[in-house]
């Protein structure tokens, strides 16, 4: 089959692979019809994880099931399913308790819980940026939707940055009629404003300095505020008459950097701790790591990133972190797309067959105007 590859420092190849195969009497082989690049794929893309060589990339994917092992009796072949991008065994202790996300069963990288498609430290798995993927323990991964065409490119969203988006929110204990700050309008960042508008937010404001971006922001009703044209805390401090917000999303992780770009990765996490009242919550939905070669002070190369604790602490606020558990929102915001409420295909910018990947990877890491959010078609012609 023909599939994305990395192959080193902004590389990637699409290639032919050898099909995949049942391994499992649990495992499914499903037949992609849509699978995304991810901004957290550009971590990688850029040679800034320990993703190996002829990794095939790719966690954000949806089709139809070809194939079903002996043991998988819930879903069918025929079946048009989404995979969430974390691997879960479903009966691990943290699985038991909705954190598929961090799954004990599925990784065997020493010292890390949780795995997934074609990602650095996350197992052993191929990614889903190719004509067919094997997905593992499928009667507990695969999400039905329903049959046909209809709602496909929402129900892309469904396997990560729609769930993460949600994550976010609930991370940092949104309520209705709250002020949410969400730092970073990449496709996650956007998700969280999705969704906390969905959630009966007052107000969203979403901090980036690209015009696109914020654009596609304010096209849903949240506020946009761009960092190039001054400080965003001042800017949100100043539209909230002094109050602060009452939460608010990191949707930026560890290649945070300023207008300059310049990196600085405790950058977000210190707007926030300003930014939102005191008693008020963080949620941390862009990926942090615990070693990066690459960054800018020695203690973020050992994933210690030092940010502003001390008024954290004197603010009593209360942050939550890591990866989305996305089995656990994944059912109730597909039917908010099936029923109209939710509408994540509004980022969509560019629908390309899998051999025009190359282009999609490298127009996306450049944050090319109008590059917000790339479907790769592995059925559709170049």
């Amino acid at each position: 089959m023909r599939a994305v590859v990395y192959r080193g420092p902004r590389q990637v190849e699409v290639v032919e692979v050898p099909d995949p195969k049942l391994q499992e009497p649990t495992d499914a082989i499903v037949r992609i019809t849509t699978t995304n690049i991810c901004g957290s794929d550009l971590h990688m893309y850029e040679g800034r994880t320990a993703v190996e060589e002829g990794k095939v990339l790719g966690h954000e994917n949806m089709g139809v099931v070809e194939e079903v092992g002996p043991a998988v009796t819930r879903i069918k072949v025929g079946d048009r399913v989404s995979v969430p991008f974390n691997i879960a065994c479903g009966t691990c202790r943290n699985c038991l308790e909705g954190w598929t996300s961090f799954c004990t069963r599925t990784n065997p990288t020493e010292g890390m819980d949780g795995a997934a498609y074609g990602y650095a430290n996350m197992g052993p798995y191929d990614g889903g940026q190719a004509e067919y993927l094997r997905v593992p323990f499928a009667d507990v991964n695969l999400l039905e939707l329903p049959p046909g065409t209809e709602h496909e490119n929402d129900f892309t969203m469904l396997s990560d940055i729609f769930p993460t988006g949600w994550h976010g929110t609930e991370l940092a204990r949104m309520q209705p009629g709250d002020d949410v700050a969400v730092f970073g309008a990449g496709p996650v960042g956007l998700m969280a404003a999705h969704s906390a508008l969905i959630r009966g937010a007052s107000r969203v404001f979403v901090v980036d300095k690209e015009a696109d971006r914020l654009r596609l922001a304010e096209s849903i009703g949240a506020l946009g505020v761009d960092l190039s044209a001054g400080d965003p805390v001042e800017q949100i401090m100043d539209a909230t008459d002094g109050r602060g917000t009452d939460c608010g999303v990191e949707a930026v992780g560890y290649q945070a950097h300023d207008p300059s770009g310049e990196e600085h990765p405790e950058l977000v996490l210190d707007n926030l701790v300003q930014v939102v009242r005191t008693t008020g919550g963080i949620g941390v939905v862009g990926v942090y790591v615990p070693q990066d070669p690459e960054a800018a002070d020695e203690g973020a190369k050992e994933g210690r990133v030092g940010f502003d604790y001390g008024t954290f602490f004197t603010k009593g606020q209360h942050m939550g972190t890591g990866q989305a558990p996305v089995m656990r929102y994944n059912r109730h915001l597909r039917d908010l797309i099936v029923a109209g409420r939710a509408t994540p295909s509004f980022i969509v910018s560019h629908e390309l067959s899998l051999d025009q990947a190359v282009e999609g990877y490298e127009r996306f890491d450049e944050r090319e105007d109008g590059w917000t959010k790339v479907l790769l078609r592995p059925g559709q012609a170049a």
